[in-house]
């Protein structure tokens, strides 16, 4: 059985936060950054069925580019936009919206989502 709360992602999201913040990069990417890494690992969790969802980060010079893999194959369906009113449905819809570019990628073990920002965009 799954457990009903997702797993506690504050750890890397400090770790995230930090490593952006002492290369330099600006607040308002610093949060975006925050907030998309924050989208893919919830739903990698809720609809990818994984207990910890593995997380890379990479950090080069002008571009940041986190991972987040899960074990389940399916890939996201494209949604035309969720319901004002609904709980949920707009996550992915959030993380292209706030990244320069996004991605999910079949692996041998499941998928996995990424986003890259630009730091100078």
């Amino acid at each position: 059985m799954r457990a009903l709360n997702p797993p506690d992602c504050s750890l890397a999201r400090a770790e995230l936060r930090a490593a952006l913040s002492s290369a330099g990069w600006p607040p308002d990417i610093i949060d975006d950054a925050e907030l998309a890494f924050h989208e893919l690992f919830v739903n990698a969790w809720q609809h990818g069925g994984c207990q910890a969802p593995s997380v890379l980060v990479c950090l080069r010079p002008a571009v940041l580019r986190v991972s987040v893999c899960d074990d389940c194959p399916d890939l996201p369906e494209p949604s035309g936009g969720a319901d004002l009113y609904s709980l949920s449905g707009r996550g992915l819809h959030l993380v292209r919206a706030l990244t320069h570019r996004f991605g999910v990628d079949p692996v041998k073990t499941g998928k996995v989502a990424w986003f890259e920002l630009d730091a100078a965009a």
